[in-house]
């Protein structure tokens, strides 16, 4: 379950530039997040521990970015983690992966939410007003964002005609992604952050699938209660290793 998820969320989230190496997955976007410029240790490999460390931590110097690596259980080799954090890599942004079966779940139809099936100017630029990433990285974003190859779903929820809320849905195979579920900070406590994961929910399901997954910072308390409210439970978790 950890690696296919792994791999689905991949997809969903590409990087500019990726580089397979011995069974671990390097990708760079520029030093936008950590997700899409980390190493993905997925799968077992062949060569040492010192030389594959070795050779991200080149290859990240090389590309003036820090060195990452995307931690789960289910890393290869499993003693990577330890290995790391004895030479000096620190802990950060602690994160839940957790599904929710859609199969039991009927939505009812939300008039103020609108979902596009193909890119969306609109959308981009009304979660980068309510997200608001660095400036310099929103080339970069927009970028990741239209190199996203499965069907993809982009939800803006109105209020008299302006946009408060909106969010991300990737489907591919029997799965439904969830990401950027973002609400404008003047329109929160109003069920709009449950309304935009109900329509990619019943979107998702609509297109055939049965299962959906969802990514929330484990201290991120209140998304943790919506999505618990929805039904959504942890599969497992994540972190990063970092060291600049």
């Amino acid at each position: 379950m950890i690696t296919a998820l792994e791999e689905l969320s991949l997809n969903a989230f590409p990087a500019l530039k990726t580089v397979l190496y011995d069974g671990w997955i390097l990708r760079f976007s520029n030093g936008y997040s950590r997700r899409a410029n980390s190493v993905q240790p997925l799968y077992l490999p062949k060569q040492s521990l010192d030389e594959k460390i070795a050779y991200c931590e080149n290859v990240y110097h090389a590309q003036n970015l820090p060195v990452v690596f995307k931690m789960t259980r289910a890393a290869q080799p499993p003693q990577l983690d330890a290995e790391l954090e004895s030479r000096g890599y620190h802990l950060e942004a602690d994160t839940l992966v957790q599904t929710c079966e859609l199969a039991p779940r009927n939505f009812l139809r939300a008039g103020d939410v609108e979902i596009y099936e193909t890119w969306s100017e609109e959308w981009f630029d009304a979660f980068c007003r309510m997200n608001q990433p660095n400036p310099a990285h929103r080339d970069t974003l927009k970028q990741i964002f239209q190199m996203i190859v499965p069907q993809t779903a982009y939800a803006l929820l109105r209020e008299h005609g302006a946009v408060c809320a909106c969010g991300l849905g990737v489907h591919q195979e029997k799965f439904l992604g969830l990401f950027d579920i973002v609400v404008d900070k003047d329109f929160r406590q109003r069920g709009y952050g449950r309304k935009i994961v109900s329509q990619l929910m019943a979107w998702g399901k609509q297109n055939g699938a049965q299962t959906t997954y969802l990514q929330v910072i484990a201290n991120n308390t209140p998304a943790r209660n919506l999505y618990a409210q929805l039904g959504f439970v942890e599969q497992y978790g994540y972190w990063y290793r970092v060291r600049v």
